[in-house]
This record gives structure tokens, sequence and C-alpha cells, in this order.
């Protein structure tokens, strides 16, 4: 090893049934260095961080660490008695503890009795890390960036030499994300090689040194971040140039059937128990339009009224001009409109059912679970939308745990799209997906809409909205502020509307 090397893995393989998931890998890891490890979903970046973490057994290839030489790492006790911690992005401490508690727990064999010494220890780490948070402050009581820096904490304070911020980024706001980032900057300068996943391309060019790009379970290659633009970095992920997304819009073309202008689903005064202000909407037939505003402006909540998600205390909806009852999601999905949620692990996949389950979920509730499918037709709805979508899966049998952030997405959108609704919302369908598939995705939209499909459409990411949508309803603070189209589609017109310039 190099003398500032603190960790490589060279010809790392695992195969899975059906799947070469990593092809002779290599992956190296200095002290005092952040590397972005990159690529899309199922390129292999998951499967590399279980081999390292000993969730995965390798079939072939070695592992080698500062001081210790070649390693076997058999369990996450072994990773972690190696000096290899993981943060991942789903926080996996307990809310209802302590910060300290959370620090501590799961420490040598016995219960914890000196709590005025674990209290202490915990508040010095936290104030060497410059974390704001106290000892003895329920971690539920913590923001989600405080929430990761504890687990981070955990993880240094574990005698920890490599660490893996799995999607750290992911529900922060760009204030918590410099904070986080903030953190790392200090880690870095003690020394601590730091392993980051992420999708956000301008995160990586902020705060990494190295690039790794994996795709298809095959090494690219390893840069340096300031030999690889951004350009460059997004073909090295997939494989070929990338045409300009601004003409994605253009590919997908618009709905002209002759009831182009009738009016979908209508909303007026809408309110729910969620805290947003009385909203008027309406989507016209094969519509692509959007919420759009700062995180925590009340765009999900509009949506999640409009499906009838959270209770709704005021307002009337229409469905063609005519009032309908819209309470709870079966009323919604009943009246032909679809919803896929913001949080996909929590409110979309279930995790232990396979693909073909997923699939068929939505409209098995529709029909009734009293009136099974065959199995017969539960094959055929989900071989039709595995190939129509591109989903990666071994088979569709296989747990929907066990595919790709992406291809869980996409299971997830076939499940609604089998349902063939007239109306369907999406809600951060590309959040935390690889660039490959968000082009997927932004394409299927515009063509659903070119069929006569009314689709609202929310992103975080401004410039994937202004390339999607043709109608924009700004929000701030929980209330709508303004509309835009037209020429008015740009980000400074977004961003003034959004503070309120006239």
């Amino acid at each position: 090893m190099e003398e500032n090397r603190v960790l490589e893995m060279r010809g790392i393989n695992k195969t899975f049934p059906g799947v070469k998931a990593l092809q002779n890998v290599d992956f190296s890891l200095n002290k005092g260095e952040i590397h972005a490890l990159m690529g899309e979903n199922g390129a292999g970046k998951s499967t590399l961080i279980k081999v390292l973490t000993g969730v995965y057994t390798k079939d072939t290839g070695t592992i080698t660490l500062e001081g210790r030489g070649e390693v076997a790492i058999g369990s996450p006790q072994d990773a972690q008695n190696f000096g290899i911690s993981t943060v991942y992005q789903e926080i996996t401490l307990c809310p209802n503890l302590t910060v300290a508690e959370n620090m501590f727990i799961g420490r040598g064999a016995g219960k914890i009795t000196n709590w005025k010494k674990m209290n202490a220890d915990a508040d010095k780490i936290l104030q060497s890390l410059e974390i704001p948070a106290k000892a003895n402050q329920q971690l539920s009581s913590c923001s989600l960036a405080v929430q990761q820096m504890v687990a981070i904490a955990r993880a240094v304070d574990m005698e920890c030499k490599v660490l893996i911020l799995d999607e750290p980024t992911s529900s922060l706001d760009e204030q918590e994300v410099e904070k986080l980032f903030g953190l790392m900057r200090d880690l870095k300068a003690r020394g601590v090689g730091i392993i980051f996943v992420t999708h956000f391309l301008d995160q990586v060019y902020e705060v990494c040194d190295k690039i790794t790009v994996l795709r298809n379970g095959t090494l690219v290659g390893e840069y340096e971040i300031k030999d690889l633009p951004r350009v460059q970095l997004v073909a090295k992920m997939l494989g070929k140039q990338m045409d300009d997304l601004s003409d994605i819009k253009g590919e997908g073309g618009t709905y002209e059937g002759a009831d182009a202008d009738e009016k979908i689903f209508e909303a007026s005064g809408l309110q729910s128990n969620a805290g947003i202000k009385p909203f008027d909407f309406y989507i016209k037939k094969g519509e692509v339009n959007g919420f759009t505003g700062l995180l925590g402006s009340g765009r999900s909540e509009c949506v999640r009224a409009i499906f009838g998600a959270d209770r709704v205390i005021n307002g009337s909806v229409k469905m063609h001009g005519k009032e309908v009852k819209i309470s709870k999601p079966l009323d919604a999905m009943k009246n032909g409109i679809a919803y896929l949620p913001e949080n996909r692990r929590g409110d979309g996949i279930i995790g232990d059912l396979s693909v073909k389950e997923n699939i068929i979920l939505a409209l098995q509730v529709l029909t009734g679970f009293f009136k099974p499918f065959s199995k017969a037709q539960v094959n055929a709805f989900a071989d039709e939308y595995i190939k129509k979508l591109n989903i990666k899966t071994a088979s569709a049998e296989t747990p929907i745990k066990q595919l790709s952030g992406g291809n869980q997405q996409k299971v997830i959108l076939a499940r609604w799209l089998l349902m063939h609704p007239e109306y369907l919302i999406l809600d951060e369908p590309t959040r935390g997906i690889d660039i490959g598939t968000k082009v997927d995705i932004q394409k299927l939209v515009l063509e659903l809409a070119k069929d006569g499909m009314s689709v609202t459409f929310i992103s975080s990411e401004t410039d994937e909205m202004l390339r999607t949508c043709s109608r924009l309803v700004v929000m701030r603070d929980r209330k709508v502020v303004g509309e835009l189209s037209g020429d008015d589609l740009t980000q400074n017109k977004i961003m003034s509307t959004i503070a309120g310039d006239k």
C-alpha cells in the first residue's frame, strides 16, 4: 500500500443469481480524503459498500487496510472493529433516546452504569466536532441534519478510519447540507478517509477530492475532481455522451386531442389539516404542471390534500366539472387519480413483497381483495411493465428491497400506471436516483401527457420542473403566491416569485 493509503480494494467480484453485481472492481481511499463513489442505480455502488462493511461476502478479490494488511470482513461487526463505519440515508438511530444514549448504545457487553460520565463524554465529542446538540437532549428534538451529525459522531468515536456516508444529504435543505459539509471537512483535516455516495453533482464538486465511477458493476475509472468536468462525469456514468436535457420537452410533444382544454380536475379553496392555506388549482387533459417552492413551502401538502392522503378540512373538488368527494386515497383512486408519494420507502414500497406483488397492489385494492387476479394475469401485468419501464431485476419474483433505489421507483410508477389513471401525481419521483433514470422518467411523463394523461410533477430541482412542466404553481410559506407559464417559465422568474418581488 502507498504510505498515505488507508484502504485498498482490488479485483472485487460479487455475483447474485442471474446478476454480476461487481466485476473485477478496484477502489482506493487515502487518509484525509473525501472520495465520491458515483454511478447510476444498479451500477454496483451499494454492493461495493456492502462488501466493504461485511453485509455481503465477496466472491473473489482483496481488501487491504492501513496497519492491518489484507483483511477478511465477514460481518458489520468485523468492519466496525477494523475502523470502518457507515452512516446511511435513513437514520438508524433511536429517536426516543437521548443524543448520548444513541452515541453509546451497544458499546460493550454490559449496561450503561455511569450516566454522568456518558453524558460528559458525549458533550465533549459533540463540542469537538462543533455539533449543535446536547448530550441529554432527546434525539427526536434535533433536526434531520443534526441527527445525521450525531450518527457520524457515533461512527467517528468508534476510532473510525474509513467513514462511509450513503446519500446523507437527500433529506436536508441547503443550510443543513452546509453544516454537514463543515463536519466532513473537519473530519478530513483529522485524517479520516470519507467515501461519499450521492446523486447530487453540485455537492460532489463542492466537497470531494476524487471521484470513482462505476457502471453496470464494472470500474469506469478513478479521477481527480479537477480533471473531470461535470459533462464528462455524466457521460462516463451513462456510458454515452448525454443529449442536451433541455431538448426533452421537445421529444415528448403535447396532447392535441379535441378535449385538450378540458379541466380534468379542479380544486377550490382546498385546505387540509397539514397547515396549508386554502388554495385553488386545476389541471387540463394532457397537461404536465407542477408545484414549486422552497423546502417546507407546502408543495407536498397540496398534492396530499388532492389525493385525500391528509384530512381535508375545507374546500371542494370537481372531476370533469362534476363535484366529487375525496376524503381518503381510495376515493381518489376510484376517481382515476394516482399518487406516487415523496417517501418511497415509508409510503411506497413493501420491501418483503416481490416486484410483481408491489406492481399489482393498487389495482388489487381497487378491484377488492376478494377478487384476486389469477397467477397468469399477475405475471402478464408484471412482465408488461418491467419491459415497458426497463426495470432492472433478476425476475418478477425478486423482493423489491433487493432492487436499487431507481428501480424501486420504477416499480411504484408501474403500480400506478397499471391503474391507467386519468390524473397522475408524482411527488419527487427522481429524488435520490441516477441521472439516466431521471431522464427516463422525465421522458415517460411527457409521453404519458402526449397520450392524454394529466400529470402533476413535483421536484426540488427547478431545472427538472422547467424541462417537464408547461405551468407551475409557486408556493411560499404553505400558500400559493403565483402561477407561471409560457415565457415566464424561467429560473429567475420562479425565484423572484418565491421571494415576493414584484
